[in-house]
């Protein structure tokens, strides 16, 4: 049996799109011709920068060793090119996270501003992507994060419009495209169709149109289209049927995961019993289950090829989250960034860095081992892990933390240490990125050339 790359399963009120199968073919949407899997672009900002000394590899090129911060990368090592060297010229003189956030995808200049004039110089790199070959897939790009967007001006930061570093992704110098922080808002943008729920971007995770959008519908989407999928799955080769079952317990699992967080969640407090409401309608009680499930709604986007491109803000410029669920951190995240070189401040930051690391290791791991066409899905992505400071100590805005992952089908020579000349524009490498990607630009911001991957 031969099927559309862009069949879905269907039922009422829900269209679940499929991974890659033997029995796909050539018929794509919008005439597109698919040969072999997509190319999938992603974008995950971490804030708050590392410490320098246990970031950096000894050892160079392919005989580099993994650093302490990077040690959870191991099993996917030979996936991954540490970057080193790229820096945004226009942030210099720049203070502060705020300037910086939005410029790490574009390189521009963000004017100071209270809000009402925003100007951040430039449209993102995944936003070019998106306007170049969005129109393929049913999201043009998909943007998540987990804090909500803050509003206000950071005098303390340079004079700063807040709502600067809550968005990596510009649609144009003037206009963030919204992020989505609930897990089953961002779930329902990839599997409901009837009553899809807009993007909320998570502006106020109590706001009606929230809260509407979580009560709306408690049926699993599986449930919807089971009796589709049972017909598929008697009509194709056995190695397609076992992989449809994978896919589908995959979604089935993300859908528990939402369900438990919609449950009134209880904590055992001294001696007594206390109800204690959820962070909001959707939100997991815990950060680590919140950040998780956002970073498996973007891996299935990903397999169902509901997207090639994403970005994943895993906090926001100056992130104040508190970290004492991690062993011997007391404090949060930006506050203990100004460690001032002082061992025990230093040690602290250093663990909620490292912790950031090792989710999106995991990340990396699910990726490479989901099958698509003979290749992991992995090898099929460009993803672009950093920071837009080095140091958060220093705001030190050179020689950025950088790791590029996948092979992007063979565009990117990786497992190795790559050291670009000092101070290269970090549009070096969005512009290789863009153009793995089939974006025709002999030049994007600053760019002087390209960084050269293969």
């Amino acid at each position: 049996m031969t099927i559309s790359r862009r069949n879905m399963l269907r039922g009422m009120g829900a269209a679940l799109a499929l991974p890659w199968l033997e029995a796909l073919s050539n018929k794509a949407h919008a005439g597109e011709k698919l040969e072999k899997p997509p190319l999938r672009t992603a974008f995950f900002f971490m804030p708050n920068g590392v410490n320098p000394a246990n970031f950096t590899p000894k050892g160079t090129g392919e005989q580099y060793e993994l650093s302490p911060m990077l040690k959870s990368l191991e099993k996917v090592k030979g996936d991954i090119v540490l970057v080193e060297n790229c820096f945004h010229a226009k942030t210099d003189g720049r203070n502060g996270h705020w300037p910086k956030v939005p410029a790490w995808l574009h390189g521009g200049f963000v004017v100071r501003t209270s809000g009402r004039d925003l100007d951040v110089g430039g449209t993102s790199a995944d936003q070019i992507l998106a306007q170049a070959i969005g129109d393929r897939t049913p999201l043009p790009s998909f943007e998540l994060g987990v804090d909500p967007t803050r509003s206000g001006v950071d005098n303390a930061g340079g004079g700063f419009a807040k709502i600067y570093g809550s968005h990596i992704a510009w649609r144009d110098p003037h206009t963030p495209v919204p992020k989505e922080i609930i897990p089953q808002l961002a779930f329902d943008r990839l599997f409901r169709t009837a009553s899809a729920a807009p993007v909320v971007s998570g502006f106020n995770p109590n706001q009606p149109a929230v809260i509407k959008s979580l009560q709306r519908d408690d049926t699993s989407v599986l449930d919807l289209v089971l009796e589709d999928a049972k017909s598929l799955r008697g009509k194709v080769s056995a190695n397609d049927a076992v992989k449809l079952d994978e896919y589908l317990e995959s979604v089935r699992s993300v859908e528990r995961r939402i369900e438990n967080t919609l449950k009134p969640q209880k904590r055992w407090i001294n001696e007594g019993r206390f109800d204690l409401p959820r962070p909001g309608p959707g939100i997991p009680e815990t950060h680590e289950e919140h950040l998780g499930l956002m970073m498996d709604i973007l891996v299935l986007a990903f397999w169902t090829d509901s997207t090639r491109i994403a970005t994943m803000m895993m906090g926001d410029a100056q992130s104040g989250r508190g970290f004492s669920f991690l062993d011997g951190v007391n404090g949060s995240w930006h506050g203990l960034s100004h460690h001032r070189n002082e061992v025990k401040t230093l040690a602290q930051y250093e663990k909620i860095a490292t912790w950031h690391i090792e989710r999106f290791a995991k990340v990396l791991e699910r990726l490479k081992g989901l099958d698509e066409g003979g290749t992991p899905l992995l090898d099929n992505c460009q993803i672009l892990w950093g920071c837009t400071i080095r140091d958060g100590n220093k705001h030190d805005h050179r020689n950025l933390p950088a790791l590029l992952c996948g092979k992007a089908q063979g565009k990117i020579r990786t497992g190795r240490r790559l050291t670009c000349e000092p101070n290269t524009p970090m549009n070096n490498l969005l512009l290789s990125m863009l153009q793995n990607a089939g974006v025709d630009l002999p030049k994007f911001g600053d760019s002087t050339g390209v960084v050269k991957l293969a």
